[in-house]
């Protein structure tokens, strides 16, 4: 249950930060109340997702899952060119974030 709730806060997350753009610095209250909405439901889902993983590991996951998501929503979403060296870097994250979940550190 807890990676459902990573996984939910990781997507209320992104979908905040992506958002975040078209509050033109919190002029326009409807995306700004999106983004303030999806900052909290991330942080509720995220304290859920702690009931059952170590604090470290939740957040290591959801800041490595929420960098890989936000530049792919905004490459899609904003059509934002992304240099090769760029990639890499996601991939390295992606990397990193499959060693987090295949260590033993996150087990009880």
């Amino acid at each position: 249950m807890s990676w459902l709730f990573l996984i939910l806060g990781v997507a209320a997350e992104a979908m905040s930060h992506v958002a975040l753009k078209e509050t033109e610095g919190f002029t326009k209250p409807l995306p700004s109340a999106f983004v303030l909405l999806g900052h909290l439901a991330a942080f509720m889902f995220l304290g859920q997702a702690m009931k059952g993983m170590p604090i470290g590991i939740v957040h290591a996951l959801w800041a490595g899952l929420a960098i890989i998501t936000v530049t792919l929503l905004s490459t899609v979403i904003y059509r934002q060119h992304l240099e090769l060296t760029t990639w890499i870097g996601m991939g390295l994250v992606a990397i990193g974030i499959a060693m987090i979940n295949l260590s033993n550190g996150h087990s009880h």
